[in-house]
């Protein structure tokens, strides 16, 4: 059996979680999950302030795990990677409160 293959997809869901195991970019994460962000919006659903903000957007481009759209002055953020993507609609389903009388 050849391990190259083996050994490139571990590194590259390692880099992933990695990328996924800080709480802030986590958080942001799960709300581009729902849709499409700005900045200020995500300022506000999240309570994460500037320049924490700014820093953990960075990361999440820089990992290609998010993407930008610019609308004048505004930025909106969207993810970018389906693998990651669909690991978070697990962890939402998993963590993530549900309205009472709802199915989880």
């Amino acid at each position: 059996m050849d391990i190259a293959p083996l050994q490139h997809a571990a590194r590259e869901a390692s880099q992933l979680l990695r990328a996924l195991a800080n709480e802030d970019r986590l958080l942001l994460l799960c709300q581009l999950s729902q849709g499409e962000r700005s900045v200020g919006e995500l300022e506000t659903l999240t309570g994460i302030r500037q320049p924490s903000l700014s820093q953990q957007l960075g990361i999440l481009r820089q990992e290609a795990l998010v993407q930008t759209r610019r609308e004048g002055k505004r930025i909106h953020y969207q993810i970018a990677d389906e693998t990651a993507k669909a690991i978070l609609q697990l962890l939402y389903q998993r963590y993530c409160p549900t309205p009472p009388g709802e199915p989880r």
